[in-house]
């Protein structure tokens, strides 16, 4: 026999190159499972021949490791088929370890095919050197060989099938896994070489056929396309590992921007609170858990009350930081299984589940108390309040858009009532919020369509003339509902957010009216007109009147700002600000309503003020009550400490004009002088007085120029004036209930 001997060197590289064979097919397999279509095909087709390849090429450096003492050539088709059989048999493995299911009946038969394939590959490699005699095989040896071989595939194919990229340290794991399977395969060809018995006399004819090709030449022509396609099949797994891993980070930004896009389409960006479409999703979710369980739940709607003239005054940004504080109040006051969307500006609807009916009303007290604490913001200390209208299911709707509707009704019912309360729903109910709507819509439209009218009520000097001027009020001419005066403006306006634009239109209509006044030969007459505290928290009220006054050409001294003594101390240091710049532009500054509010004397001496107003419920009861009385002779006397001209509003009686004018007011309003009346009236009104010599026109115990004025002073003038009205005309028309902006 021959005695073969082997090149420890290239033992090694045998070794090594199995080894990266291994780990290349291992990283193949990865790209056929992330792939699908034509593109896994390719991936299995490039992994199967650089696996083949790779399985090859230790075949045969481990034949070039061997060394006999005769020269050794290799038959150039066989060792080609031998190549084949390596490439189809890699194949086979791929497609096997893909698959999402490996049963043990798959594995078996895969592993005995892989393995036959393997061994063949082997013996056919043998085979190519053409030995004669030929080779003469220990069966022994060369049955251990098939077992490693097939052991060895079901060991690759099972390794090869749970080794996926979830797996934890799966970049390791692969690398000791191609180990384990290089190390087989070189034990496999090891085997079967150990098995080969070569007599002594053998001669390899394959390196003098035609079709033979010398070791050394095989070698380098190995070595160099093994290298190759191992290195461009590993480069090109390497590239497309770091596609993948881009591929999957863009995809998980894009998961990550869509469910943004999702929470932004379901929630409101400001509160971060469900919005109209999610809500509209919970509800019908609990309509659904309520049918199945014969359950009941509530649906709340909020609107906040005085949350526009928050956002006027102060502008948008504060606005904004205040709905943020207030939903944190309404989440917090809930629990996490409530729904609480924010539907519009200044709205909110709550979907609550009751274990009890009366819980309803439980949580609406909470939620009220909950909003009407103070909130302070960049330094401003905020007070709203809110409005609560509460539908049940299913005494109040069976459906989402039924029970917003209903609570909605509930919610404006609870704001006619006066506000930071709750309501819950009565079918009469929607009647009256469909008129709400309407009047909504109406009071929108109603500058531009020239609805909106002034009338003047008269100042006169006490006791009983010359006049000095008027005061504007506001009325609005409904073109159904008729002559519509403040009490129904004002609370529209304020949820309408429609206080500054009604603001200025009066403004300008008042100095357009003064205009014409002063050219009809009385320059020297005032205007008053009342502030809204909105309109006076306007950042541009300064510049509005001073351009107002430009345009219509009137002296700055002829107009007369009258602020509520409540506006002008919420905010002491702003008011007086702005009360500054006013008076720096020449106009005069009243205290409407004085001993109503505040009353103040350490900041009542610092307002730049000109006049005082004695509110008309202290002038009222003069005759009846001895306190009024007192109250009234101290605002006079404060008044003359100051160097105030004072004004008394509501002067209904003959009494009531002699007692005022006795304790030294110095201008008088009221339907005993004068009444409200259109523009073109208040001349001729006046006129009438001059003419009678300044007589009380009510002297005969009437309400003297009802005919001339105002068609319902008649009826006003018999009616008690209330005090509980805080934006209004402040009755300077006396006994008239009707309201201006204030």
């Amino acid at each position: 026999m021959l005695q073969g001997t082997y090149s420890p060197p290239l033992v090694v590289v045998s070794l090594l190159v199995a080894i990266l064979a291994a780990y290349t097919a291992l990283d193949m397999t990865e790209r056929v499972r992330a792939s699908d279509g034509r593109s896994a095909h390719s991936w299995l087709a490039g992994g199967a021949f650089a696996m083949g390849l790779g399985i090859w090429s230790m075949h045969f450096i481990g034949m070039l490791a061997f060394e006999l003492p005769i020269a050794i050539g290799y038959d150039l088709p066989m060792t080609a088929a031998s190549l084949a059989i390596a490439v189809a048999a890699s194949a086979l493995a791929l497609f096997l370890v893909t698959r999402t299911t490996l049963p043990w009946t798959r594995l078996a038969g895969g592993a005995l095919l892989m393995g036959g394939g393997v061994a063949s590959m082997h013996y056919l490699g043998m085979a190519a050197m053409r030995m004669s005699p030929g080779i003469d095989y220990d069966p022994a040896w060369f049955a251990l060989s098939l077992l490693i071989a097939v052991g060895a595939s079901g060991a690759a194919l099972t390794i090869s099938f749970r080794l996926r990229s979830g797996t934890p340290y799966v970049g390791l794991l692969r690398i000791l896994a191609a180990i384990v399977m290089g190390i087989g395969i070189v034990g496999m060809h090891y085997a079967g070489m150990a098995a080969a018995r070569f007599p002594a006399n053998s001669v390899c004819m394959a390196i003098s056929s035609k079709n033979g090709i010398d070791a050394g030449w095989l070698a380098i022509l190995v070595a160099v396309i093994t290298l190759a396609v191992l290195g461009i099949a590993l480069l090109v797994a390497i590239l497309d590992a770091r596609m993948a891993a881009r591929t999957s980070l863009l995809s998980s930004s894009l998961a990550v921007a869509n469910e943004q896009l999702i929470k932004l389409a379901l929630h409101d960006n400001l509160t971060k609170l469900p919005n109209r479409i999610l809500l509209q999703d919970r509800l019908e979710q609990a309509l659904e858990k309520a049918e199945r369980k014969h359950l009941h739940f509530a649906v709340m709607f909020l609107d906040l009350d005085g949350f526009k003239a928050v956002n006027d005054a102060y502008g948008h940004h504060i606005g904004d930081q205040l709905l943020v504080e207030i939903a944190n109040r309404i989440r917090n006051s809930l629990r996490s299984r409530d729904t609480v969307a924010r539907i519009g500006g200044d709205e909110f609807v709550i979907v609550i589940e009751l274990d009890d009916l009366t819980d309803a009303a439980t949580i609406g007290d909470k939620l009220i108390r909950a909003v009407d604490q103070p909130i302070y913001v960049a330094g401003h200390r905020l007070c709203v309040t809110t409005s609560v209208g509460v539908a049940m299911y299913p005494e109040d709707g069976r459906t989402p858009h039924a029970l917003l509707s209903n609570a909605d009704a509930a919610m404006y019912h609870a704001k006619s009532s006066g506000s930071n309360a709750y309501s819950f729903f009565e079918p009469s109910m929607n009647a009256n919020a469909q008129e709400q709507l309407q009047l909504l819509h109406d009071l929108r439209t109603a500058i531009q369509r020239r609805e909106f009218v002034l009338h003047y009520q008269p100042k006169f000097r006490a006791p009983a003339g010359p006049a000095l001027g008027a005061e504007a009020l506001l009325r609005w001419q409904h073109p159904t509902l008729g002559l519509q005066k403040p009490d129904l403006i004002i609370p529209l306006a304020e949820k309408a957010g429609l206080m500054v634009t009604i603001g200025e239109w009066v403004l300008d209509e008042a100095c357009r009216q003064l205009r014409s006044w002063m050219d009809a030969g009385h320059p020297e007459w005032t205007m008053a007109v009342n502030l809204s505290p909105v309109q006076f928290a306007h950042i541009g009220l300064v510049d509005l009147v001073a351009s107002t006054l430009k345009r219509h050409g009137v002296p700055a001294k002829n107009l007369v700002l009258e602020v509520t003594e409540a506006t002008a101390m919420r905010d002491v240091e702003t008011s007086l600000d702005v009360l500054n710049r006013l008076v720096a532009l020449g106009t005069s500054i009243s205290i409407d309503d004085f001993g109503t509010g505040y009353s103040s004397l350490l900041y009542l001496k610092r307002l730049p003020a000109n006049e005082l107003k004695i509110d008309r419920g202290f002038v009222m009861q003069l005759a009846q009550d001895n306190e009024d009385a007192a109250i009234v002779s101290a605002i006079v006397a404060l008044g003359q400490t100051l160097n105030l001209n004072i004004v008394a509003e509501g002067v209904e009686t003959a009494e009531q004009q002699e007692f005022l004018t006795e304790l030294g007011c110095n201008s008088l309003q009221g339907f005993l002088l004068g009444v409200p009346t259109a523009g073109q009236n208040f001349l001729g009104m006046v006129d009438e007085q001059a003419r009678n010599g300044y007589r009380n026109v009510g002297a005969d115990g009437g309400a003297g120029g009802i005919a001339d004025g105002d068609p319902d002073a008649a009826k006003a003038a018999a009616t008690p004036v209330s005090k509980n009205v805080d934006i209004n005309d402040r009755a300077t028309a006396g006994a008239d209930t009707s309201t201006t902006m204030q």
